[in-house]
């Protein structure tokens, strides 16, 4: 992956990964990659694959399971817009 250099890598990475959820690459419940895999996927050093985590939990898209992995959360369906 070629890197944006005015925006942080891991906010790069963790754009990445919020597509693959919302595409359905990493479906609800199951694992995302690791820190280790994400940091060999993207060239990445761990602490700023450890930062997409964080990036992501925050948003609420994944939570961790300690010494099993990181995971897609389920996601409220929206409504259908009405019109």
């Amino acid at each position: 992956m070629e890197f944006a250099p005015d925006i942080p890598r891991w906010r790069q990475v963790a754009e990445v990964i919020r597509r693959r959820i919302e595409d359905g690459t990493y479906a609800p419940r199951t694992r995302i990659p690791s820190v280790v895999e994400i940091t060999a996927e993207f060239g990445i050093a761990a602490v700023t694959a450890q930062k997409v985590h964080k990036g992501l939990r925050q948003e609420g898209l994944i939570y961790t399971e300690p010494g099993l992995g990181s995971f897609v959360a389920e996601r409220p369906e929206t409504p259908p817009a009405e019109g």
